[in-house]
């Protein structure tokens, strides 16, 4: 056999070394119903020599005669953010068992790269769209665009229903609410907050979670002991937002014994600005954080959390969408509220008696003086 042109081996290839047309080899290697007009013993022939080639069939080609792509766009804000990987892993699972691929397209926190990956997607002829949301991008023209062309299209992590978007999020303000009361129940009366930045739609419900629960107990919050994230500019931005605000609050000498912080890598941030305090956690103070993303299980504490659970929102994105290109008309939006899990760990415990950071930092100050 010559030197083929492409790199890739063809049914010609194998045509020429089994000896049979083109048509005869297309028949076989597809098990199609007329490959049970050819002998057995040509079949094994020359599916011997298309292993022996390492043979492997033109899904491109295919796509083209079915006129479906079998693909999956799939547009993260962030890959390098922990949230983003138990998700893909969710949706990769459901596009696999029904024979899809995932195309999937890293917007780095970049809102050029995700309108330009979100042009590819629609003229790579993806069959639906799944966009794992984060920061404000929804007054993007692009998905009015994917709804025209009838690809559907479905958001994790944000409720666009109201634009005719179906959308998969957690209860936020439940996992606001179960963090608070944990707090509570441990005993804690002064909490200090760290509040998502003002841009991303999660932090506004769990903080009216948490307000919740603080009205219903009677808690009290120090307005100068709650903090609020600035802008998303990666996914570092949370731990180091952590680390500062804890700093602040030991620096503001008011009294609090937990720190209750918008996500797990801004919890994890507090307890290194906390250390660095000389303030243990949690037996000075606890810490607790949301998500539940493997930095938090594997950190030093291991951090108390509020579960999202990522990679089954991930394969239930999946089947939504799967389900959509199925019935081959565009239905209502719908939204999905998964529920949040309190997952308890090491990161919190009950306050010491007596004892408020205030007056551990008031001491420290007095033995300096002396």
């Amino acid at each position: 056999m010559g030197q083929r042109k492409s790199g890739h081996v063809t049914l010609l290839d194998i045509a020429r070394a089994s000896g049979f047309s083109v048509s005869t080899v297309s028949i076989v290697l597809s098990e199609a119903p007329l490959s049970q007009n050819v002998a057995e013993k040509t079949r094994a022939h020359i599916r011997a020599i298309a292993r022996r080639l390492g043979y492997h069939p033109d899904a491109y080609a295919r796509s083209l005669r079915r006129r479906r792509t079998m693909t999956l766009g799939i547009l993260a804000f962030d890959l390098s953010d922990p949230f983003c990987v138990p998700l893909m892993r969710g949706i990769q699972e459901g596009a696999h068992k029904s024979g899809y691929m995932p195309l999937v397209m890293d917007a780095q926190a970049q809102r050029k790269l995700f309108d330009s990956y979100l042009h590819t997607l629609i003229e790579r002829r993806t069959e639906a769209v799944i966009v794992l949301a984060s920061w404000v991008f929804e007054e993007t023209n692009l998905l009015g665009d994917i709804r025209k062309n009838n690809v559907p299209i479905l958001i994790v992590g944000r409720d666009l229903t109201a634009r005719e978007i179906s959308s998969i999020l957690v209860d936020n303000e439940a996992g606001g609410a179960l963090a608070a009361r944990h707090l509570y129940e441990l005993g804690h009366r002064h909490i200090a907050v760290i509040r998502g930045p003002e841009e991303m739609c999660d932090s506004e419900p769990r903080w009216a979670g948490i307000r919740r629960v603080v009205a219903e107990t009677g808690m009290k919050l120090d307005e100068q002991l709650v903090f609020e994230l600035p802008g998303v500019a990666g996914p570092a931005s949370g731990f180091e937002g952590g680390t500062h605000c804890a700093r602040q609050m030991l620096k503001s000498g008011r009294p609090f014994s937990a720190v209750l912080a918008f996500d797990d890598l801004t919890a994890l941030g507090v307890v290194r600005g906390l250390t660095e305090g000389g303030v243990r956690v949690p037996q000075d103070c606890s810490v607790m954080g949301f998500d539940d993303v493997l930095p938090s299980e594997v950190a030093t504490p291991a951090m108390t959390t509020i579960r999202q659970p990522l990679r089954e929102m991930g394969l239930e994105a999946a089947e939504c969408v799967l389900r959509a290109i199925r019935s081959a008309a565009p239905g209502k939006a719908q939204l999905h509220k998964t529920q949040p899990e309190l997952v308890v760990r090491m990161s919190t415990a009950p306050p010491a008696a007596q004892f408020t950071l205030q007056s551990k930092t008031r001491s420290k100050k007095e033995a300096s003086l002396r």
